[in-house]
């Protein structure tokens, strides 16, 4: 029953943050709090917020005069939306400008947990069940690594796998980030859809990829495990692992409903000659059980001939079953840690393979984090150096494949990486480099 003019008087105070809150109490308050004479002067007041008091008094003036002979010709909202668009724009220049900084040893951003700090960014999922309702998980734990960071979400109050239909993986901002205050999770937040997966018939259409005596762990393309609690159709824990390489691109500047799409890249007109092939790459790669690592190392100047592409892909030699001077110890028994309220484990035979590929001019050319599994291998040991059982563990994409062989060394109860080729998809270097190869 209040007059309007006297809620109008009362939100001129509030500010954006609450005044977008206000909005959502009901229709009659969210036509009042989209007043344009109320978000003018909140547009104004952020013009030049490092003005002296006069300077900005008398440009804040300016601007509510000039806009006031206008407020007519706009439509309710016009300056609500013109206030959270030049928020948000500066607030994405401010975080990019933080990914800039490169790191010269892993070709990636330095300055990724700055970078999430500043933008008050955290990662949520979305379970969908085939009721159209919604059940979102927040409160992550985070593992960061120097390429990746895994996220992990466990609860006890999850839908049952038979009723659910997709899996969103999100990243969360704050509409209108303060530094000066911590992200409040009930106020207006920004939702950028960074994948979907589908979970009708998980335990048929994924990838197994271990099990231990609690949970059996299934992999989802690109980087999501799913735990499930053996013996139940029941989730137990969600793991995504996000490679460093687009992540905040991909966690702020897409939509609710769109994945954020890179720009293609510009290719080099001196260097197209397929005859040549490829040459002067680098790897970085890590091999992590979320809580311990395993393997962390670079490989400079690797090359290809002609003769080396076949079968769709480029063929790429980074460990030479036939050189053991380049064979490489694992530290630690392979596995991956998981956790819950209640329990906690680690499921061997497997690992979380980080692969980040430079090219010659040390962009990132192929990138991804995700979940690998150990085979015993029918095979037996060739190598007269190594005595063991041989181990298999192969990942593949749209974008080209890995091949790692390993020999289990019973006397040091020790791993040993003695054969590591990538395979590059001869599409993704046709795109990359607009030639033919």
């Amino acid at each position: 029953s209040m007059p309007s003019e006297i809620l109008l008087k009362i939100f001129s105070y509030l500010d954006a943050v609450s005044l977008l809150a206000v909005g959502c109490v009901n229709k009659r308050f969210h036509e009042l709090a989209n007043d344009n004479g109320i978000w003018l002067k909140l547009y104004s007041r952020s013009l030049h917020p490092k003005w002296t008091g006069w300077r900005m008094k008398s440009k804040q003036t300016e601007a509510v005069s000039l806009g006031c002979a206008a407020l007519q010709d706009k439509e309710p909202g016009y300056w609500k939306k013109e206030y959270i668009f030049k928020k948000a724009s500066a607030f994405k220049t401010r975080v990019m400008r933080l990914v800039k900084f490169l790191d010269p040893y892993t070709g990636l951003p330095c300055k990724n947990k700055e970078a999430m700090k500043v933008s008050g960014l955290s990662w949520i999922i979305v379970l969908k069940d085939k009721n159209g309702k919604e059940h979102v998980v927040e409160k992550p734990n985070l593992s960061f690594k120097d390429t990746s960071v895994t996220v992990l979400w466990h609860g006890t109050d999850w839908p049952c796998l038979d009723i659910l239909s997709t899996l969103k993986l999100f990243g969360v901002t704050p509409l209108l980030p303060d530094q000066s205050i911590p992200p409040n999770k009930n106020g207006p937040r920004r939702f950028s859809l960074i994948a979907e997966y589908h979970l009708a018939n998980l335990t048929e259409n994924s990838v197994v990829v271990g099990a231990d005596e609690l949970v059996q762990l299934f992999s989802l393309s690109p980087g999501l495990l799913v735990g499930m609690w053996k013996g139940k159709n029941e989730i137990a824990f969600v793991m995504a692992n996000l490679h460093y390489n687009q992540l905040l691109e991909r966690s702020i500047l897409g939509s609710a409903t769109v994945q954020y799409s890179p720009p293609p890249n510009k290719p080099l007109l001196d260097d197209i000659d397929s005859e040549y092939g490829l040459h002067d790459y680098r790897l970085h790669l890590d091999l992590h059980g979320r809580n311990c690592m395993y393997l962390c190392g670079s490989f400079k100047c690797l090359f290809c001939r002609k003769r080396d592409i076949e079968n769709g892909y480029v063929r790429l030699i980074v460990v030479n079953l036939k050189d053991n001077r380049k064979h490489l110890p694992i530290i630690g028994t392979l596995g991956i840690c998981w956790e819950t309220d209640v329990f906690k484990g680690n499921v061997k035979d497997c690992f979380v393979m980080d692969l980040t590929l430079l090219d010659e001019t040390g962009m990132p050319f192929w990138c991804f984090s995700a979940p690998v599994h150990m085979e015993l291998s029918t095979k037996s040991s060739g190598l007269y150096d190594y005595m063991g059982h041989i181990y298999t563990a192969d990942y593949a994409d749209s974008e080209g494949k890995v091949c790692v062989e390993f020999v289990w060394l019973e006397e040091t109860k020790q791993y040993i990486i003695v054969s590591l080729v990538l395979y590059v998809s001869t599409k993704k270097v046709n795109s990359w480099y607009g030639t033919n190869y």
